[in-house]
């Protein structure tokens, strides 16, 4: 076979210069697969200052909510001392209106007539306990103790104790009419509420009367 149909046989297409333009397209195509890697890199990577302004906004927030944490923590311990301060002295203030109870009802045991006639003596006595009685609601009203002004007043639960009622029908139904034990309060709050006798039978009682004495008659 002479080199002419050598040159001339099946193989005769596929030339020298083939294996140059393969490599010349897998060189492409690396390149093509590198900048597409590169364009998603791209999109994927956040933008700094969008970063940035995120972290700033959630600093922001974290410090408003701490600020309004101590804020709230703040006005808590101020109740909270305020109202040791005020009923810190409730239980002891209880047991010293018990003594005073019972320095009244040894003023009251002494009946009216030997209170005028009672020699030099016995009126210093008397007159001693009502000092001390005095001087000790004194002594709880420095310290926020006040008592309630019961009588002649519209019946509120919240500050009286109906102990019987009394038949009027002059007076305005459900009226104290008599004050058995005398109530008191603490800065806003009830210490002993005063325990009452109420008028019935009466007319019922203007709201608005009511409600203005009950504004200016307690405490």
């Amino acid at each position: 076979m002479t080199d002419e149909t050598k040159k001339n046989g099946p193989d005769a297409g596929h030339n020298e210069y083939a294996p140059d333009n393969t490599a010349e397209a897998v060189a492409s195509a690396l390149q093509d697969a590198a900048a597409d890697e590169a364009d998603e890199a791209t999109a994927v990577e956040p933008d700094p200052m969008e970063v940035l302004r995120a972290e700033n906004a959630d600093l922001r927030d974290r410090f408003l909510r701490m600020v309004a944490e101590m804020e709230n923590l703040r006005r808590r311990t101020d109740r909270d001392v305020k109202d040791a301060k005020s009923y810190s002295v409730a239980g002891f203030a209880r047991d010293m209106l018990a003594v005073s109870d019972n320095l009244r009802r040894a003023l009251d045991a002494v009946p009216e007539d030997v209170r005028q006639n009672a020699d030099q003596a016995l009126a210093m006595l008397l007159e001693g306990v009502e000092l001390t009685e005095r001087s000790m609601l004194s002594a709880l009203e420095r310290h926020g103790v006040r008592k309630i002004d019961a009588e002649g007043q519209k019946f509120d639960p919240n500050f009286h104790q109906a102990m019987f009622e009394i038949p009027n029908p002059e007076v305005p139904n459900n009226t104290v009419l008599q004050v058995v034990q005398a109530g008191f309060t603490i800065g806003d709050r009830v210490l002993r509420p005063a325990m009452v006798g109420v008028s019935k039978g009466g007319p019922k009682a203007d709201p608005s009367a009511a409600a203005a004495g009950s504004e200016n008659g307690q405490g």
